[in-house]
């Protein structure tokens, strides 16, 4: 058991909540202001495709993430147009998303580089480790192997609980999301706040694809989110869209994935296709029992419409 429970272990479940992380913070701000999202794996695979093109094109792997934020852009304004400004059905829409985004990054491979499937290696961002901190007593090797994109990704969560609990902004988005009459009567302008909660959720979730694609991998692979979209979905809802608890949540199913790649070494017993469905069936799990009386922002897959 102690060489299976090492240090090693958790600093893979750090790393594989990652992708898991960005997403569902981005879901979760579009949803707490009143925008059903459920097309974040869309989202992750247009960052993830957006993010190897830049790379690949530029050869620098930086532009590459600017590749992918600029994917997140594009997909989080197509939904925001269709769900908010056109006030379309906000599921339809976001699954249109995830459509576009299995669908497109798919065709557009055997256009770009005329292989199917998998493109070629393309420079990635190094994952540098952190100075001094492996010197640190009892946490120093483990956050020795983080990164300064690790960190940024964690950062990320404290600093979006603290702008959507602490600030006025937060109350705002907040506001629009429990109710958007009372929201415009205060003066907020709903649609405004929820148009950029949207396209902020696609930032994310596409820096959570590009995660996958130029820092993990060097390549980009049809449908190589694998499903991580739903799970950050399923972080949210059984977090019951509050940031701390759907942190936990993440980590939870980082661990899962990083105890199935681990229990390939130390077991043959078990079938390896079961192992990779842990995080999936932890999810299913979680929403069939434990979140069966939650209750999202009162307004959320509402449409607005001015008095």
């Amino acid at each position: 058991m102690s060489e299976f429970i090492t240090l090693s272990l958790f600093a893979s479940t750090l790393h594989l909540s990652v992708p898991v992380i960005l997403p569902m913070l981005g879901g979760l701000l579009c949803e707490r202001s009143g925008v059903v999202n459920i097309g974040l794996e869309g989202m992750m695979l247009s960052g993830a495709f957006g993010a190897v093109v830049f790379s690949y094109l530029t050869g620098n792997p930086w532009l590459g993430l600017g590749g992918a934020v600029l994917s997140g852009l594009i997909s989080g304004g197509m939904l925001a147009i269709m769900s908010v400004l056109l006030r379309g059905d906000q599921v339809i829409s976001s699954t249109a998303i995830n459509l576009i985004g299995a669908g497109l990054t798919a065709a557009l491979v055997p256009i770009i580089w005329g292989i199917d499937g998998t493109t070629p290696s393309v420079p990635k961002i190094p994952t540098l480790p952190l100075p001094l901190l492996p010197q640190l007593p009892v946490i120093g090797p483990l956050l020795g192997e983080l990164s300064m994109i690790d960190v940024l990704a964690f950062a990320l969560v404290f600093i979006v609980w603290w702008v959507l609990m602490r600030t006025d902004v937060g109350l705002r988005l907040r506001a629009c999301g429990e109710s958007a009459a009372a929201a415009d009567a205060a003066g907020i302008a709903v649609t405004r706040v929820r148009i950029a909660a949207v396209i902020l959720s696609g930032v994310l979730a596409a820096l959570g694809g590009a995660y996958l694609s130029i820092v993990t991998l060097d390549l980009f692979q049809a449908s190589m989110t694998q499903g991580r979209g739903f799970l950050a979905l399923a972080a949210m809802v059984f977090g019951k869209w509050r940031v701390g608890p759907a942190f936990l949540v993440c980590l939870g199913f980082g661990l899962a994935d990083a105890v199935a790649l681990r229990a390939q070494i130390f077991t043959d017993e078990l079938p390896h296709d079961l192992l990779f469905a842990l995080p999936y069936l932890l999810a299913l799990v979680a929403l069939a029992t434990f979140v069966g009386r939650a209750s999202g922002p009162a307004d959320v897959g509402k449409p607005f419409r001015r008095a």
